[in-house]
């Protein structure tokens, strides 16, 4: 039984950008301050693929005889690949492709070897006893309420429960005559037939679970499996009832559009359904498909993250306190209309996320998974026992990811949202908790990697996010799936193959605590350019982050948005363009552009914007609550502002959807090559390369710099793509955007020692205080930004680019002598140990033209 692991058997040596650095055994493994690099180089990254491991068994044995077998199987990786062996065989590290990119790993090799043999193990139990890891995922097909031969059947795991019934509506909520048997593995069912050729239970009528428990008490629960969760809103406290959603097919949305190609780079706007009406009420998924959904598309987002989705009875916990898992939000609707939602965004070729909640679960007994839990112990429940099983912070349970039917229940859950809503993938939340057993409370983690594999290690939660990535991209390979750490646990975004999580993408966490103590705490003058830079390009390297200035977390009441931060009271009364700007003002619309552009241009792969703050929406959000009269008034949003034509606010909205129109045209954010290179602290001035772009940041309050220096790597004319200080951003037009720049070599070519600061080309450009400006070369036909290599290889696949047309090429690099007339483009760079040296030869001109 062959396991195929597709890693490199060495490091990719070469010369890495700052923002990329790998991480040495010989310095600090920080999450916040990871070895510098000033190097110039392209960054080569590469991807590994998920593995699977085949079984055709299908038999069920009973819960104990799953322990005992697995215990008697061990992962082992070989030098050539990975098969299934006996204990005593060893584990090469050098196939453990984590291991290879960072060395540094390599005392915690049996860590990694424990953790691979328990998930290797997992994964084949499933397969042998479910049918393979997909058929163990569609458990929503057998538990909860499913249509079968003419009737309903319902099964519910409860095993600690002495009798069940279930009860609702249709049967006036006496359960006597619909009593429930139980199974071995403590699952309840009941099939209820069909009366008159109609299903027995109606749809859209309520329903519950009654069962009897140990010390003799009947108590009715919401079914963990449910559809459809709703409350009556004209009872003060009233719980929630769970609802049988079986619509007939008049009244089932059918989705019209297919779902969107993956983008190169996730340009994400996180949303909130709920607040995002204008007026101080509840929006619905309709109104925010018709009404919002055109605005993101508008401002050239190409993927939407939708939180509180998942049904949770306090709205003012923004959706983190799941009651019922399987359900929508009654609060903007139903499931036909959020679908009718998600095909909407697909329909503008929007990707939607959805905020998946699996690192715990609501407190609440009546209508969520916790009224299940009656003391039994943690093989009966969904959650561990005792302090273990309760989050002492967020006041809430915690799942036992050992257990088998916890495991189908959340990967099942993973599977629906993917399959019955066609969303495209997750965010996962607040999964810091799920890694350790201290579940990060009380931790200021220093970057020590004996902090991330040690015993404080959620082994068990940490194969389950493994299976849980692995099934996502097993049933839509173009799955998006983020993770949510403040750890910074190594591997967690590296593929599972190489001994890591599985992630695409982790949130670049510390970058709007940087900008708000920045803001916040220190004057302009201060603010250190190194510091900002290092903090945006600190992030592991193959690892992809979704950088952001600032989300949902910032807005919430007690604290401020940057547009607050900067403007305060002065957004009350001085952002009307009927008048001069005020200096606050001013100096607020100028750094909110820059700070944001900043972390998009240099925090990561992908970039995230709150819903609002793409405007410098006001004040803070705060949920309805006792304290402010159950108001809704600051829970909304004003698109107005950034509608107005006389309000500044449509300035910000503007500079956010040119930023987004630049990565749609130029793909900066996908592309690997990065070089930072200058970082003048005296001129409050950042200069860096991006792909092709050229971006120069100049921080400066008061200075404007005239004749300003520029270090670029390829020589031409350069001209101006997107300037910050433009009129129709609200700055001043104090930059020429008919002026062209061409650049000078310098220093010795092929000698980055005697260049301007590393770069083999300088131009001289004019960059007024607190702006940005990004410069391109026009005319210039070969995009680097699209190489993508390994050494070693025998081809190079070439993208070019040339009247705006892609054409493909494979370049044979050994046939240099090569019949083709011409060698068109040498491109040198050179790294602390090594020259590489890429000849683009042996293609005819006219393939570019």
């Amino acid at each position: 039984m062959e396991i195929n692991f597709n890693v490199l058997s060495k490091p990719i040596r070469g010369s890495f950008p700052s923002s990329s650095p790998r991480v040495s055994p010989r310095v600090s493994r920080n999450k916040i301050c990871f070895p510098s690099q000033h190097s110039t180089g392209l960054k080569f990254g590469y991807q590994g693929q998920s593995w699977d491991i085949s079984s055709t068994s299908k038999s069920r044995v009973r819960k104990d005889e799953r322990m005992k077998h697995s215990s008697a199987i061990s992962a082992v990786l070989t030098n050539d690949n990975s098969t299934m062996a006996s204990r005593g065989e060893d584990i090469k590290n050098e196939n453990i492709g984590l291991l290879n990119l960072d060395p540094a790993l390599e005392p915690y090799l049996d860590h990694f070897r424990y953790r691979m043999k328990r998930y290797v193990d997992q994964k084949m139990l499933i397969e042998k006893y479910e049918g393979g890891l997909e058929e163990f995922a569609q458990g929503y097909l057998k538990f909860g309420f499913n249509r079968e031969d003419g009737c309903i059947v319902y099964r519910e795991w409860a095993p600690a429960a002495q009798e069940a019934e279930v009860i609702g509506d249709f049967n006036g909520w006496n359960g006597s005559n619909h009593m429930m048997e139980k199974d071995q593995f403590g699952v309840w069912s009941i099939r209820i037939p069909d009366v008159d050729s109609k299903p027995a239970i109606p749809h859209n009528s309520r329903v519950k679970f009654r069962f009897k428990h140990g010390e003799g008490a009947w108590v009715d629960r919401i079914p963990a499996w449910i559809k459809y969760a709703t409350v009556d809103a004209t009872k003060f406290a009233a719980s929630y009832d769970g609802v049988y959603w079986d619509p007939p097919p008049s009244e089932r949305y059918n989705f019209k559009y297919p779902r969107p190609s993956k983008p190169r780079a996730p340009r994400i706007y996180e949303a909130h359904v709920g607040m995002s009406s204008s007026e101080p009420r509840v929006n619905s998924y309709r109104e925010f498909a018709d009404d919002v959904l055109p605005r993101i598309k508008a401002n050239n987002y190409n993927t939407v993250q939708l939180m509180a989705i998942m049904e949770h009875p306090y709205y003012g916990s923004f959706g983190y306190h799941v009651t019922n898992f399987f359900a929508v939000s009654s609060r903007s609707g139903n499931p036909e209309d959020l679908k009718y939602l998600i095909d909407k965004a697909h329909s503008l070729g929007l990707q939607v996320l959805v905020d998946v909640v699996h690192s715990h679960a609501s407190n609440n007994v009546t209508d969520g998974l916790n009224g299940f839990d009656i003391g039994q112990g943690s093989q009966e429940s969904y959650f561990h026992a005792g302090e273990r099983g309760y989050h002492k912070l967020w006041d809430s349970r915690l799942f036992n990811y050992a257990n088998w039917e916890v495991l189908r229940f959340l990967l099942s859950n993973l599977r629906w949202w993917l399959e019955e809503y066609n969303f495209d993938g997750f965010r996962f939340d607040g999964i810091t908790s799920m890694l350790y057993v201290h579940h990060g409370i009380n931790m200021g983690f220093t970057g020590n990697y004996n902090e991330y594999f040690s015993e404080a290690t959620d082994v068990d939660a940490v194969v389950y996010l493994m299976l849980a990535n692995n099934l996502i991209h097993k049933i839509f390979p173009d799955a998006t799936v983020i993770a949510e750490d403040v750890s910074g646990m190594p591997g967690l975004g590296r593929p599972v193959s190489e001994g890591g999580i599985g992630f695409d993408y982790r949130l670049a966490m510390a970058i709007p605590d940087k900008w708000i103590d920045y803001v916040k705490n220190k004057n302009d003058e201060d603010w250190s350019m190194k510091e900002v830079t290092s903090s945006l390009t600190n992030r592991r390297y193959t690892e992809k982050c979704i950088a952001y200035a600032e989300s949902h977390d910032q807005s919430i009441v007690g604290d401020k948005t940057i547009a607050f931060l900067l403007m305060d009271k002065e957004m009350y009364s001085g952002m009307s363009c009927l008048t001069d700007a005020s200096l606050v003002v001013d100096r607020g619309i100028a750094l909110h552009k820059m700070i944001h552009f900043f972390t998009m241009a240099l925090g990561g792969e992908g970039y995230l914007n709150f819903m609002g703050n793409e405007f410098g929406h006001p004040e803070w959000i705060d949920f309805p609550r006792e304290g402010n009269n159950w108001s809704y008034d600051k829970c909304r949003r004003q698109w107005n502002l950034a509608d107005s034509e006389h309000l500044r606010y449509k300035f910000m909205s503007a500079f956010d959807r040119a930023m987004n129109s630049l990565d749609e045209k130029f793909s900066f954010l996908a592309s690997g090559k990065q070089i930072v290179s200058s970082m003048d602290d005296d001129n409050k001035v950042v200069v860096f390369e991006r792909g092709d772009l050229v971006f120069v940041f100049n921080f400066h309050p008061n200075n404007t710099y005239e004749g300003y220096k520029v270090g670029c790597d390829l020589p031409g004319k350069y001209r101006v793509a997107l300037d910050s200080d433009a009129w129709e951003f609200g700055g001043h037009g104090r930059v020429g955007h008919d002026v062209d720049h061409f650049t000078s070599p310098e220093g010795i070519p092929g000698v980055p020692e005697t260049n301007f600061n590393g770069r083999p080309n300088s131009f001289k450009l004019l960059s007024p205080a607190r702006t940005c400006v990004v410069k391109f070369l026009p005319n210039f036909p070969f995009s680097c930004g699209f190489v993508h290599s390994y050494l070693n290889a025998e081809k190079l696949t070439i993208d070019c680019h040339h009247n705006h047309q892609l054409s493909t090429m494979n370049t044979n690099l050994k046939g240099r002598n090569s019949r083709n007339k011409v060698c068109l483009w040498h491109l040198l760079y050179k790294t602390k140990g090594c020259q590489l040296i890429f000849s683009i030869f042996s293609f005819s001109l006219n393939q570019c033209m």
